[in-house]
């Protein structure tokens, strides 16, 4: 009778032993499917946001490439054609008439403004004051350019220890581009202030304004819209320097602020 009990109770603790080895078993069966289902969509979720990027950058690389062919044509050929034709009026022999020679005289002013304006742009598309003295200086000097003492005072505080490769300041710079663009074109702003801060952590570029803003909310609605196309590419912009971009309103001023980390700058 003992020996039937012994029996027994070996039964019920070999199969309670075998159950939970069984459910032990489905467990990390289970465990191992879920991991191997989590890193394939993780792979599949990185392999989609890395050609995302891809595509990012080669629209970027493209309309690089493109704002160059245009700023070489307007030097080398519509530069040398408005030369030229100033040359033409230099030659021709004035009458003695006044009316000719005010004529003359405002072909001359506008040719003139016309070559002063072609090598603006030129210089413009080719972002020489970037590539010949770096970020800092191109923003200041963009902004002198665009501010008027009447209408709009732009000021910056730009942080001198600021640093990093060339594709990244192009992209910041056409960033802030487009933005003082829209501020003045919408925001209907009198005064502007930029200012950047780098730090062991991160770039942060802010842009400050009185003018009519806007916040987080309203520009996620207004980029996806088809007139939306600058906004868009500032996003795109942003995306391509893996930063963050941030609208909103303290008080009566609007705030952007354009926030890159400092290790994704060194890595680039």
């Amino acid at each position: 009778m003992n020996l039937v009990n012994i029996d027994i109770r070996l039964f019920v603790v070999v199969s309670i032993a075998a159950m939970l080895l069984l459910f032990i078993s489905f467990l990390l069966i289970f465990i191992f499917t879920q991991r191997k289902k989590l890193h394939y969509q993780n792979s599949i979720q990185s392999l989609n946001e890395h050609q995302k990027n891809q595509l990012i950058e080669a629209a970027i690389k493209s309309e690089e490439t493109e704002r160059h062919r245009i700023a070489d044509e307007l030097h080398d050929e519509v530069g040398a054609i408005l030369a030229s034709s100033k040359l033409h009026f230099h030659s021709i022999k004035l009458g003695a008439g006044e009316y000719n020679e005010s004529i003359y005289n405002k072909a001359r002013e506008l040719l003139d403004e016309g070559i002063k304006k072609v090598r603006n742009i030129s210089h413009s598309l080719h972002s020489a004051i970037l590539q010949e003295f770096g970020l800092n200086e191109a923003i200041s000097h963009f902004a002198s350019k665009i501010a008027h003492e009447s209408l709009v005072e732009v000021t910056t505080t730009m942080d001198p220890k600021y640093h990093c490769p060339m594709e990244n300041d192009i992209s910041i710079y056409r960033i802030i581009q487009e933005l003082l663009h829209n501020i003045l074109t919408h925001a209907k702003a009198t005064k502007i202030h930029i200012i950047s801060e780098y730090t062991s952590q991160k770039y942060l570029m802010k842009i400050s304004h009185n003018g009519d803003g806007l916040t987080q909310q309203r520009f996620e609605e207004l980029r996806f819209k088809r007139n939306g196309l600058g906004l868009k590419n500032i996003q795109n912009r942003v995306i391509f320097i893996k930063g963050e971009l941030l609208f909103s309103q303290q008080g009566h001023d609007y705030h952007i602020d354009i926030q890159v980390p400092i290790n994704q700058i060194k890595n680039e």
